[in-house]
């Protein structure tokens, strides 16, 4: 069988909404090149064993590449001036997009099974969860938490700087008795992180029946079925408990949306985990968080992104 490579230069700040543009026209996974994450990854030497550097594109120079593929077909045509055609209107919601270039090139199955696979290597994402694929073989060390990964069907393989500052959150901030609520939780891989580092109770929802199915898989596959449930909804829509920390790593405007809502969630000394957030929204973000009956606790950035800790006003006990 032939497939099409679908390629498109984009920037850090737009990788997840392009991303979102191939998963509706029927992909069923990506492959993100950033230069922002091997940046980062710079600025913390011992990360580097994990990273080839031989893989870094030239294409880096000019900003994310996002990567996807689908079967040749009669509405093949269609199905990319569409994805085009979506990539040119993503500025009308105020995103930048770079060069917004779509290409294309033919590969056949054999490669295009095998050939994403070197881009995805084990990788330290907190103070000791370690995101490891399942084909790699790796020596845990003594203090590393092990969460196994297939980003096959993708929505979210740990490596992005969200995912990171979400996990050194939950690391911190997880205890051996604690609920958690992880909204639109994608791969699960929060939902799992916070299992491996002791919560009680996990409930992990998103609203695409692929992401829930990929998640449950991924539970399964690190083994925390007794502590983590996934379950398919609109952010808070199926909950009615409260938890000792909410964690959700989407976008600005869903945390806007979620904030008027997030004090019937949480106990009283909870911590709500937001991230997903570019910079330039951060002070946006805070503004609803605080109208909303919330205190700041912290705001971490890591590059082009921030993550925002807060509390019920009156419970902060940093």
């Amino acid at each position: 069988m032939k497939w099409i490579e679908i390629s498109i230069k984009t920037t850090t700040e737009a990788v997840e909404a392009v991303a979102n543009i191939l998963y509706d026209a029927g992909v069923s996974g990506v492959a993100i090149e950033d230069p922002n994450d091997f940046l980062l990854l710079e600025q913390n030497n011992k990360d580097w064993d994990y990273v080839d550097e031989a893989l870094l594109s030239p294409d880096f120079a000019e900003g994310a590449l996002v990567k996807a593929y689908l079967p040749a077909s009669a509405d093949l045509v269609d199905k990319i001036e569409l994805i085009k055609e979506s990539v040119a209107y993503l500025p009308e919601y105020g995103l930048n997009i770079g060069l917004g270039e779509v290409t294309t090139i033919e590969v056949s199955e054999e490669d295009w099974s095998t050939s994403w696979k070197q881009y995805y290597k084990p990788i330290k994402i907190g103070k000791n969860i370690l995101v490891k694929p399942t084909w790699e073989d790796y020596q845990q060390q003594a203090d590393e938490l092990i969460i196994e990964m297939d980003p096959g069907m993708a929505f979210g393989t740990g490596t992005h700087e969200t995912t990171m500052m979400c996990v050194m959150e939950l690391e911190e901030r997880v205890k051996e008795n604690s609920t958690v609520f992880d909204i639109g939780c994608g791969s699960g891989i929060l939902a799992i992180a916070a299992a491996k580092v002791g919560a009680k109770e996990v409930v992990a929802i998103d609203l695409d029946l692929v992401a829930v199915e990929v998640a449950k898989k991924n539970v399964v596959e690190n083994h925390v079925e007794a502590t983590v449930e996934v379950v398919h909804g609109d952010l808070m829509d199926k909950l009615s408990a409260k938890a000792d920390v909410v964690v959700a790593n989407i976008i600005a405007d869903i945390i806007i949306r979620l904030a008027k809502d997030i004090k019937q969630f949480l106990k009283d000394d909870g911590v709500f985990i937001s991230s997903g957030i570019i910079i330039d929204k951060v002070e946006q973000v805070k503004e609803s968080l605080e109208e909303n009956g919330l205190e700041i606790v912290k705001v971490n950035k890591m590059g082009e992104w921030a993550a925002i800790v807060s509390k019920i006003k009156g419970e902060i006990n940093e």
